[in-house]
């Protein structure tokens, strides 16, 4: 955070000053009063202060803030009590979702044409709602491209003469893991292997959303390969184990609008509240409730002026389960209502030790990932154009679906964001332009018992809040770059992308 300067107490109103004493550079006598900064007034310790606070909810509660437990029903309850105070009135909005757990160790090992065994968290992980079984079988590679992201699995054609009972071998890129292992159980495949794609040197870890009837297990990029060019050879054969249980919990997520601004032109700004069960989850994601939470303590000193749009904060429950509180959102308001948001800001994870500053790639120039509504490419270059002031490294962070702006995004809604990173991987260039270590992944206690408070890098943490709040301030006043003022209903051109229809309301 940025320091704000203070001067000494005088004794004599400036009125009353003599002009020679009068300090160069002090409003004119009866001009406006300046501007306040909310990057200024928000201070890192004030985002330290909620991270401490989560982190001794999770210690007394079971070690963890995830979904359907007693630590994660406090930090709601923490929440909310900290937007009282702020003079915000928070609404818990309730919500049921599908749940998933593993019960005991997963198994990857090869059989044939050689014994080898996997290791559980280095070279695979279970996907989230994969299915309970123990699978002994040839391993048939999908459409596995030869180089490149490709479509593998995502087609039912892909399957066609798939032999019944095999276990398929699937590549990530361009569909969903859920579709891939739907089109996988329906060709007939026991068990799903899917590894990652090209450039992303980390482990494979996501969701399938809902239960899959099947193992569904993710590898790094080096096992895959591996194992898909011992599937093209002829006679591999794998054994994966899976031990799940899933059924239905209820979560909430917690929301807040400011008291002033314009109530059919909302700013909306989310975080995900909840951890994954294996501990505190302090850089995913306290640092991005925290950050909310301190900014959301300051709005209101921009007063009526500076708050001519309405701001709208949100903590999303459930998100390690499957974007499930975000979801649940987007899909329960009406069409007006969702019409009315006229941008969505996502924040997860601010402060990756060994991470990046990166910023939500809304003009697809990356051609990676998903493409995001028009007027996303205002809202990262917002963020980019303040750190470039303050000659602040950047990257593109991809919209790859994994986190909270997925619905929003679906729902034509201009959506951008920060992030600093997971499970990928360092790169020299990186490591030069942030420091670290390349050839490491950005957060080394990713869904792991160690994310708490060591696990931060505050100098991360600090920019980012800034930036945060600096582009809040800006938003909050106009949305004009964005979408002329107002967000109006939303078509769809012939290429599937969301087009604005006017006429605009510009302020």
């Amino acid at each position: 955070m940025r320091k704000l300067l203070t001067g000494a107490a005088v004794a004599l109103p400036l009125a009353v000053l003599p002009a020679a004493l009068i300090p160069a550079g002090s409003p004119a006598l009866g001009a406006a009063p300046p501007r306040p900064d909310l990057a200024g007034l928000v201070t890192l310790k004030d985002v330290e202060a909620h991270l401490k606070a989560f982190q001794e909810i999770a210690d007394y509660n079971g070690g963890n803030r995830a979904s359907g437990g007693a630590g994660y029903d406090v930090s709601v309850r923490y929440v909310a009590g900290r937007l009282r105070k702020a003079g915000l009135t928070p609404k818990i909005q309730k919500f049921d979702y599908p749940f998933w757990r593993e019960r005991s160790r997963a198994v990857l090992a090869r059989t044939a044409p050689s014994k080898a065994s996997y290791r559980l968290g280095r070279d695979f992980a279970t996907l989230a709602y994969s299915g309970s079984g123990t699978v002994t079988a040839r391993v048939i590679a999908v459409d596995v491209p030869p180089r490149g992201e490709g479509t593998s699995g995502c087609e039912k054609a892909d399957f066609k003469g798939f032999k019944r009972g095999s276990i398929a071998l699937v590549q990530r890129g361009t569909c969903t893991f859920a579709a891939k292992a739907a089109n996988a159980r329906a060709a007939g495949a026991s068990a799903v292997v899917i590894y990652n794609k090209p450039g992303e040197k980390g482990l494979l870890n996501g969701t399938v959303n809902k239960p899959a009837g099947i193992p569904v297990v993710g590898t790094s990029r080096t096992a895959g390969v591996a194992l898909a060019k011992a599937a093209r050879t002829g006679g591999l054969a794998l054994r994966v184990r899976t031990d799940t249980v899933h059924g239905k919990r209820r979560s909430s997520n917690v929301i807040a609008d400011t008291g002033h601004g314009r109530a059919d032109n909302v700013v909306l700004l989310g975080a995900h509240l909840d951890s994954v069960p294996a501990g505190a989850g302090i850089n995913d994601n306290a640092t991005g409730s925290a950050a909310l939470l301190a900014i959301a303590a300051k709005i209101n000193r921009l007063g009526k002026d500076g708050l001519r749009n309405r701001v709208r904060f949100a903590w999303w429950g459930a998100e390690e389960e499957g974007l499930r509180g975000s979801t649940h959102y987007v899909k329960s308001l009406p069409r007006a209502d969702r019409e009315k948001i006229a941008v969505a800001l996502n924040f997860d994870m601010l402060g990756s030790r060994n991470g990046t500053r990166g910023v939500y790639d809304g003009d697809h120039s990356t051609r990676a990932g998903t493409r995001a509504p028009a007027g996303s490419g205002a809202i990262e270059k917002m963020f980019r154009d303040y750190f470039a002031s303050r000659r602040l490294p950047t990257t593109e962070h991809v919209f790859s679906g994994r986190s909270d702006y997925g619905p929003f995004i679906e729902a034509g809604i201009p959506s951008g964001g920060m992030a600093t990173g997971a499970d990928g991987v360092k790169t020299a260039a990186e490591a030069k332009a942030f420091g670290g270590r390349a050839g490491q992944v950005y957060d080394p206690c990713y869904h792991a018992k160690c994310d708490r408070l060591k696990n931060v890098n505050r100098k991360l943490l600090g920019t980012n809040t800034d930036g945060i709040a600096h582009v809040t301030q800006h938003l909050a006043r106009t949305t004009v770059a964005v979408n002329g003022g107002a967000r109006l209903t939303v078509g769809v051109t012939s290429a599937g992308a969301p087009a604005w229809q006017g006429p605009y309301s510009l302020r």
